[in-house]
């Protein structure tokens, strides 16, 4: 399976701080600051807001970018986004080494319809909304399918019971539930 890549425009910026973000955001920009697996310094950088746009569309998980001259493949480790206008505010962006297996928070995507809520009346919770796994980069997935056909009243769902596929280890407690059916909660009068 070969992994979508994108090449991501970033440039260098010189200045950091609140009033130099702002001045990036106000020019439609967006600051960031890239990390690396093999060096302890980090990078100011800044990129277009559309050339974001472009790369989430794309569907990519690895990126290259142009850091000193020299193309690096980089995953996005975080997206701050604005609390209220949900506008990107800044983005770290991690340089990874295709050879070396990383940590990385995965979305989980709850599929199916349970049979406990649709049969016997339950309310299905899902406390997680993503999952840690660690895998080389060219393997990561877009998310992870869970699907909670089977579930009925009183069943739940651990994260140790999610096929991952091969090369894909889970980080997040093998413990925790991702989904649980349990009785809807009755309104004593």
């Amino acid at each position: 399976m070969a992994v979508k890549e994108f090449k991501l425009e970033v440039s260098k910026r010189e200045n950091s701080g609140k009033k130099a973000s702002k001045q990036i955001r106000r020019a439609g920009g967006i600051p960031g600051v890239y990390y690396s697996h093999d060096s302890k310094e980090s990078l100011l950088f800044k990129m277009e807001m559309a050339e974001l746009r472009q790369a989430i569309k794309s569907g990519a998980q690895i990126f290259k970018v142009s850091v000193g001259g020299k193309l690096r493949d980089v995953i996005f480790k975080s997206v701050q986004y604005h609390p209220v206008t949900d506008v990107v505010q800044h983005i770290d962006l991690y340089g990874v080494n295709m050879d070396i297996a990383i940590n990385i928070k995965v979305p989980l995507m709850i599929v199916g319809e349970c049979v406990g809520v649709k049969e016997d009346g339950g309310v299905i919770s899902t406390p997680l909304t993503e999952l840690e796994i660690s895998c080389l980069p060219s393997i990561i997935p877009q998310s992870i399918e869970v699907d909670i056909t089977d579930l009925h009243l009183g069943d739940s769902l651990q994260a140790e019971n999610i096929n991952l596929g091969d090369g894909i280890e889970l980080i997040t407690s093998p413990e925790s539930t991702i989904a649980s059916v349990t009785h809807a909660a009755v309104e004593v009068e």
